[in-house]
């Protein structure tokens, strides 16, 4: 089932607003975008910080089932747009790939209850079609490589004659992970010097609140709660074994993401055979987000993949990332403390 572009309306650009058509909507607009991110006042910073909080939200998920409906289209459009443009000036990793998968997971909601020409217009879009029951292996294969679950493991698919057989549910999880990639396939944009000043205060409180939620989700830092692999290489530095990039790496990007400072990572491999600070220093540095690009540490397949899984106890066998271990541990031995205390 086809549905014209020029049947869709501006309603259905601020549901989609990563459709082509929006940007031809936004180049028609009565005042140019740069116009309105240059302004002071007015319609210009309601939208700025329209799109400053649609990042925010980008970076804890809500239930979009208990949003309130669209009341500004044009808002809704030019925050989208304002919004791609924030993160770009932030230019980290891990606040792009939020925002991409908000923005899908937003598309997701939308696309449950749309009219069967429009979901099939907007899937076009993205080079699917939801009226299929199967897909090629190699478009499969590189449009499920982020998917966790294992029903999406190609030996766990109905294969037959190199086509993959996909059910109407999947192709709208399907189609949710192929917006999400190509949503972040696009960022960072070039923003011009004079736009990325305009947006600098808001990318700044974008990036306060990006730091509050890594401490909402971690707090402070609990030596206690580390994960057996990222204990067993701290150990493998404290007793002077030379150890391979891959740990360094794995390592440096876990102690960074729980909260610890740069100078505190590299007192870590103060003992390292090897040990060279201003070397150590710059690679820190570089893994922490300094270069530009904010690394996170490996899940637990990775981690297998290199050899750095190690002295796996009962937590590890219910979790995927290193990351996920910390937290469970970390409040497992918070709720110890808290029932110690009140005996």
């Amino acid at each position: 089932m086809q549905v014209s572009e020029n049947r869709l309306d501006k309603k259905d650009l601020a549901k989609y607003p990563f459709l082509k058509e929006t940007k031809a909507f936004v180049s028609r607009m009565d005042v140019p975008l740069d116009s309105l991110i240059r302004a002071q006042s007015g319609v210009g910073v309601r939208i700025k910080e329209s799109a400053a909080q649609r990042v925010r939200d980008s970076l804890g998920f809500t239930d979009f089932g208990l949003q309130p409906d669209i009341e500004s289209v044009d808002d809704e459009i030019l925050s989208y747009a304002v919004a791609r443009m924030i993160v770009s000036c932030l230019n980290d990793r891990m606040i792009m790939d939020r925002l991409a998968r908000y923005e899908a997971e937003r598309a997701y909601h939308f696309l449950q209850t749309e009219a069967p020409a429009k979901k099939a217009y907007v899937a076009h879009s993205f080079g699917l079609d939801v009226d299929a029951v199967e897909m090629g292996v190699v478009f499969y294969v590189g449009l499920v490589a982020t998917m966790k679950d294992p029903k999406w493991r190609l030996v766990n698919r109905d294969v037959r004659h190199g086509m993959v057989q996909i059910s109407a549910e999947e192709y709208d999880e399907l189609l949710r992970e192929r917006i999400r990639v190509v949503i972040r396939s696009q960022l960072p944009l070039e923003i011009p010097g004079p736009i990325a000043i305009r947006l600098r205060p808001y990318a700044d409180a974008v990036s306060v609140a990006y730091q509050e939620k890594i401490l909402e989700q971690y707090g402070e830092v609990d030596e206690g709660s580390y994960p057996p692999c990222m204990e067993a290489i701290i150990r493998a530095v404290a007793e002077g074994t030379n150890i391979p990039h891959t740990a360094r790496f794995s390592l440096t990007a876990f102690l960074h993401t729980i909260g610890l400072q740069e100078p505190q990572i590299v007192e870590v491999f103060a003992r390292a055979p090897d040990f060279d600070i201003s070397r150590t220093m710059y690679q820190v540095e570089h893994i922490s987000g300094r270069g530009g690009t904010e690394y996170t540490p490996p899940g637990c397949q990775t981690m297998k993949t290199y050899g750095l899984c190690v002295n796996r106890d009962a937590v590890c066998k219910e979790i995927a990332h290193p990351l996920s271990y910390y937290k469970r541990k970390k409040k497992g031995r918070k709720k110890e403390i808290s029932e110690s205390a009140g005996q």
